[in-house]
């Protein structure tokens, strides 16, 4: 196994600052994203796995990598999520803008930090910042 990183800038529903009741991130469907997560059977309804991440005090959260198929059983939903993150989302007072960093370390432990948002929107030359989306990224190492 290697070393796995994946990053999102975090929308306000992700944060739950929309009035959702729980806060958590809808994961795309790109297999270079999937493969960061253990493979749910997609036989099983709504199959899940808890996921113990650790950040950097050492604290450790349990997450859910979920997907919601309902779609497949009757339902409407087709979607995988990571579920759960409403404390510790809220513990680190984290808000759209920022960044979330999830790893995977080569011996199959999980870590998850952040990064708050750049509050000014030019560089050091004082040249405007182009800020492209807030899609996911894999960061390859």
């Amino acid at each position: 196994m290697v070393k796995k990183t994946i990053i999102k800038v975090l929308s306000r529903n992700d944060t739950g600052e929309t009035g959702a009741h729980q806060a958590g991130l809808v994961i795309p469907r790109q297999p270079s994203i999937l493969s960061f997560f253990p493979e749910l059977n997609p036989e099983e309804r709504n199959p899940r796995v808890h996921l113990r991440f650790t950040d950097a005090a050492a604290e450790q959260w349990e997450f859910a990598f979920v997907y919601y198929n309902n779609a497949l059983f009757g339902g409407t939903r087709n979607e995988y999520r990571l579920t759960r993150m409403t404390k510790f989302i809220r513990q680190a007072g984290l808000v759209s803008g920022d960044t979330i960093e999830l790893t995977r370390q080569v011996d199959g432990e999980y870590t998850v930090s952040y990064r708050r948002r750049v509050a000014s929107s030019f560089n050091e030359s004082g040249k405007t910042i182009l800020r492209l989306g807030s899609s996911w990224k894999v960061i390859h190492i």
